[in-house]
């Protein structure tokens, strides 16, 4: 189940919240420490008028929410919401004492037990767990622990590394056992483990409308449901990604999800942050990875695990495409064509000769062989000369020092910019501030989100025709379906995502 988490301040707010993501939901949690205190008398109402199961939460500062009142309090504040109305689900957390549920009636002193009264209405009970800061160790018996009551355990807890990542995907296998389980990985290392919740045997996956959420690393219901098709992944589901640190920022998934399921092929492509490549191949085993895209800082640290490159991946010494044949991993480099697509006509005709490169990592390393093996005299210049030096004697190529650049201004007619530098949280930063545009030269920068960075902005300003990271993206992302899939990608989406990137250039 794919189930929106509230997160309004009002009733009205929070039925709003439902109606506008209810195509792409299956479930409610009503988060009731969000809601205002005088809208507490009001909220039993929400599960007749959203006709859907609700989960009713009333969460503490502790675990994320917003509520300070003691849990005596608490509890009674969820037992008169939950009691009137018609909820499928209580979500009570796991270190509650037996006392907290022993609601006074009157003044008599007469107490009723509410987890009894939730049983007796056949109300499930889920015993939460969170921890926002790791993954606990002995974390496959405290689920078990939680599950012995006969209620529902649901772990929220934070990954920080891929081997974090690593012990959830586990669970399936571990917890057998216990049929119903609520697994969630919070945190931006999280976020695949909520797009492939039911790999790890959880029955259910939260987001959260746009705006704020209510944990971190929710995604819209939307992105769950139409982007992702999460609820959609079964045993027989290939998986694939992309792989970076950071990732978050890829417009790859609005690639090939839609064309996975324009060809009917039963496939999820997801984001993965990666600290350690090792790790993450350890990972690609474990849930049976078919293939993935490589992203920075990675195009070079994968080539150790291949067990075959193709001839552009050997010239390049990057790879940004790694598919699963014959039982090995196979890297290609779809960067170079890619690249290469929005200038070609430039270089063939003669407009581009001389062409300056900033930045010498992967990406460099294609955007460089490709220039050079069509004769384009290139010139690479980086922060660290060594690095530059190095790309420069493989391709046959000049290099210089970032503090230089100036001295190239008006000298070339091809500038391309490489690194992240201008990416998301960095936005105003420009990697090349002492380089002066004159308008005459093609400015190139790989970055695709934002649409222009502050370096680009600067040469659009200048009058330089600018071009950005969306075509080559789109170029290299139709090569890698094709590798992915053995198909080409659908002629429907090809012609919608061009008008895109027309309406993008305009």
């Amino acid at each position: 189940m794919i189930c929106l988490t509230t997160t309004a301040s009002t009733v009205e707010e929070t039925l709003l919240q439902v109606k506008e993501n209810k195509e792409y939901i299956d479930m409610v949690e009503l988060r009731l420490d969000m809601l205002n205190e005088n809208e507490l008398e009001d909220a039993f109402r929400v599960p007749q008028l959203v006709k859907l199961p609700v989960l009713a939460t009333f969460r503490r500062k502790i675990d994320g929410g917003k509520s300070t009142l003691s849990n005596k309090l608490r509890i009674a504040k969820l037992r008169k919401v939950v009691l009137q109305g018609e909820f499928t689900y209580v979500d009570l957390e796991s270190d509650l004492k037996k006392s907290d549920f022993k609601v006074k009636l009157n003044n008599e002193g007469e107490k009723v037990d509410f987890e009894d009264e939730l049983r007796q209405r056949g109300i499930q009970i889920i015993r939460s767990l969170h921890d926002f800061e790791k993954v606990p160790v002995g974390l496959y018996s405290l689920v078990e622990k939680l599950a012995k009551k006969g209620d529902i355990p649901k772990v929220a807890v934070t990954p920080n590394t891929i081997v974090d990542v690593l012990t959830l995907f586990r669970m399936e296998d571990e917890l057998k056992s216990v049929e119903k389980k609520i697994i969630v990985g919070m945190g931006d290392y999280g976020v695949c483990t909520r797009i492939l919740y039911k790999k790890l045997g959880s029955m259910l996956t939260y987001c959260a409308p746009k705006g704020p959420t209510a944990a971190p690393g929710q995604l819209t219901p939307k992105d769950m449901k139409v982007l992702y098709r999460a609820d959609k992944v079964n045993d027989n589901t290939a998986i694939y990604g992309i792989i970076g640190n950071p990732v978050f920022h890829t417009d790859s998934p609005k690639i090939h999800n839609p064309g996975f399921d324009g060809i009917n092929y039963n496939a999820i492509y997801v984001p993965f942050l990666v600290d350690k490549i090792r790790s993450f191949f350890r990972l690609a085993e474990l849930i049976r990875i078919h293939g993935f895209s490589v992203t920075a800082p990675y195009k070079r640290e994968v080539l150790p695990y291949l067990g075959k490159i193709t001839r552009e991946v050997m010239q390049i010494g990057a790879c940004n495409t790694v598919t699963r044949i014959q039982g090995m991993w196979k890297g290609t480099n779809t960067d170079y064509y890619g690249f290469l697509s929005p200038v070609i006509e430039k270089i063939k005709t003669g407009s581009v000769k001389k062409a300056l490169v900033i930045g010498a990592g992967g990406a460099a390393s294609s955007v460089v062989w490709a220039l050079v093996n069509y004769g384009v005299k290139v010139t690479v210049i980086n922060r660290t000369v060594e690095k530059a030096q190095q790309l420069a004697s493989k391709t046959m190529s000049s290099f210089d020092s970032l503090n230089h650049i100036d001295k190239y201004s008006g000298k070339v007619d091809l500038v391309v910019q490489t690194t992240v530098v201008g990416m998301a949280p960095d936005l105003t930063s420009d990697p090349a501030p002492d380089f002066y545009f004159t308008g005459k030269e093609i400015v190139y920068d790989l970055i695709y989100s934002p649409d222009h960075t502050a370096f680009l902005q600067r040469a659009l300003e200048s009058g330089c025709e600018v071009v950005n990271g969306k075509r080559m993206l789109w170029e290299q992302g139709l090569l890698q379906f094709e590798a992915f899939t053995g198909y080409h990608y659908p002629r429907e989406l090809v012609n919608s995502f061009e008008e895109i990137l027309v309406n993008n250039n305009d």
